[in-house]
């Protein structure tokens, strides 16, 4: 598996906990943490356009300045304004999250409120990185695209709230 890419695949789903904390899927929780030199580390920042959060590894930084530069070039070639302070800005404003061995971490309050978060989390993968949605922004999204999501997030949602009222 040596130099083969992170990837982030499936979906998961979190309720608030006790000490206001939620659980990184297991999915998630293992590439994350490959991804941050074995540290229990998740970065999350706002999506620039979308109503949520975007998940990663700290080695997804080290891509920031590359990525600036596609879009700076893309931009160049397309006669369109590139703003580069702007874009670093979006990138570098980004949450190093410690979470425990069982995935739980504290969700900042700033990102909670910039994604509309609640009491639960859905988490989508996207390849490189992974979204992290509150399942009413979610369910507000109204590109046909979103559909599967939504479902996915509906049904774990269902389940993660009878095995919580079981409890």
């Amino acid at each position: 598996m040596a130099g083969q890419p992170l990837i982030y695949r499936g979906q998961g789903f979190s309720l608030r906990r006790d000490k206001n904390r939620f659980v990184l899927p297991n999915l998630f929780r293992g590439t994350v943490k490959a991804s941050s030199g074995d540290k229990p580390i998740l970065c999350l920042a706002k999506h620039e356009s979308w109503n949520c959060l975007v998940g990663y590894g700290l080695s997804r930084t080290q891509e920031f300045e590359e990525i600036i530069e596609q879009e700076r070039q893309f931009a160049m070639q397309a006669g369109l304004p590139f703003d580069r302070d702007m874009k670093a800005m979006t990138l570098y404003n980004y949450h190093e999250i410690p979470f425990d061995g069982s995935g739980r971490f504290v969700l900042p309050e700033d990102l909670a409120i910039l994604a509309e978060v609640e009491d639960q989390l859905y988490f989508q993968g996207a390849g490189q990185y992974f979204f992290v949605f509150a399942p009413d922004a979610l369910a507000a999204m109204t590109e046909p695209q979103f559909k599967g999501a939504q479902v996915s997030c509906a049904s774990l949602a269902k389940a993660e709230l009878k095995k919580a009222a079981g409890k």
